[in-house]
């Protein structure tokens, strides 16, 4: 309408100040309601062929995003495992403040308690073998010893025998001599006996057992981590939404959360808006927009475009049991954009996942001082195309003015 009435100022009415003053037709007389067609066809024809291409222009370079929500992240609450809740720590409501490390909940832990206590006793079995391998070493040592000992004692007389027989062969048989000397054979076959014994409990004492030793430490940490698990901590500051948890209910990580915890510093920071696939080639990161939300009337907040996401959502293919067929994409998505205020703090009175309108505008400011040599066409229309975007900001902000009075008095509710 806006763009109709300005249009008609300058076709429509020069038109009938050219019929009035010039050719003396007047109102009621020469032009009626069935001859205002006739006299004034110039200026209507020239009115509608350019309301429509300012109405086109303005859209095209200065889009509006009717689907933006002011987004925010939200990270589900959930445990590792299934298990009962066997006690809260938040209180029952919509919202709960929680620091980082704040407890939420915990689940029954009887079998992670005895998986420690079990744990805990195989280390104590474990000690104890290794105290009793101590008491075997020093047996086997003793063994050892007392071969060596029975080993000299029996070379000593072989030798003794030997020197004997050496000397007058008729002191010392050749049987006595045989007999010594088997008995040193067996009693060094006892003494290496002794001496694989003793290093058998050595490696017993030095790799077996503290090999089993670290095994049983470790099934104690991870006997104590499961433990952990059954108590669930908040990872950041945030607001748990929602939270209707209770003692007795079961926890399932793919089916039932906990509740929804809110980061902190993931709110109140950017506005997610969906612009249509024909302004794909004029939505651009850096262009300054402008958002009206209904949470907030009566405010325009001033952003700017950070990022434009390259694909659009309706043509993904995913791996599945079915070929992807274009009939399937019916609706045609839009092109995602992220904006961000353009002032700091620009977005703190609006409150997140609220609902908004944006309108991009499109600037040839740094284009028009660059210097860049420009046609006179060329030069005309990018000012032109500047200059509309004040409509299209002035529409914003009347929509902006109405919405409360259009939302509480003229809908109805």
């Amino acid at each position: 309408m806006f763009e109709l009435i300005f249009c008609s100022l300058l076709t429509v009415l020069p038109d009938y100040l050219i019929r009035r003053y010039g050719q003396g037709k007047r109102i009621g007389y020469e032009i009626t309601l069935y001859s205002v067609w006739y006299e004034l066809r110039y200026g209507i024809v020239t009115c509608l062929m350019l309301t429509v291409s300012l109405i086109t222009l303005i859209f095209y370079y200065h889009p509006t995003a009717t689907s933006a929500v002011s987004a925010f992240r939200t990270v589900p609450i959930l445990p590792e495992g299934i298990g009962r809740v066997e006690e809260t720590f938040v209180p029952l409501g919509l919202e709960s403040e929680v620091k980082a490390g704040d407890k939420l909940f915990t689940l029954d832990s009887s079998r992670q308690e005895a998986d420690v206590v079990t744990a805990k006793q195989r280390i104590a079995e474990v000690q104890g073998e290794i105290a009793l391998a101590q008491g075997e070493l020093s047996v086997a040592t003793a063994q050892v010893e007392q071969a060596e000992a029975l080993l000299k004692q029996a070379q000593d007389e072989l030798d003794t025998k030997q020197e004997l027989y050496d000397r007058n062969a008729n002191v010392v048989s050749e049987r006595d001599l045989e007999k010594l000397q088997n008995t040193v054979a067996a009693r060094q076959g006892s003494l290496k006996a002794a001496q694989a014994n003793q290093a058998l409990v050595e490696t017993k004492i030095n790799v077996s057992l503290p090999a089993s030793l670290d095994s049983a430490e470790a099934q104690l940490e991870e006997a104590e981590v499961e433990l952990e698990k059954m108590t669930l901590y908040a990872g950041f500051d945030g607001t748990v939404s929602q939270f209707t948890l209770r003692p007795g209910d079961i926890v399932n990580p793919m089916m039932r959360p906990a509740g929804v915890l809110i980061p902190e510093d993931a709110q109140n920071e950017k506005i997610l808006a969906g612009f249509g696939q024909i302004e794909a080639q004029v939505i651009k990161p850096g262009m300054v927009a402008e958002a009206f939300c209904a949470a907030v009337p009566f405010k325009v907040i001033p952003l700017v475009i950070s990022e434009v996401q390259t694909q659009i959502a309706s043509g993904q293919v995913s791996t599945g049991s079915q070929l992807f067929d274009t009939n399937q994409a019916v609706k045609p998505a839009s092109i995602t954009t992220i904006l961000l205020p353009l002032y700091e703090g620009g977005l703190e009175e609006l409150p997140p996942g609220a609902n908004c309108i944006v309108n991009a505008y499109t600037s040839n400011h740094d284009r028009l001082t660059s210097g860049e040599p420009l046609g006179t066409g060329q030069f005309i229309f990018l000012h032109a195309v500047d200059t509309v975007g004040l409509v299209h900001a002035m529409l914003l902000r009347i929509q902006a003015l109405l919405f409360p009075v259009q939302h509480l008095v003229l809908s109805g509710h």
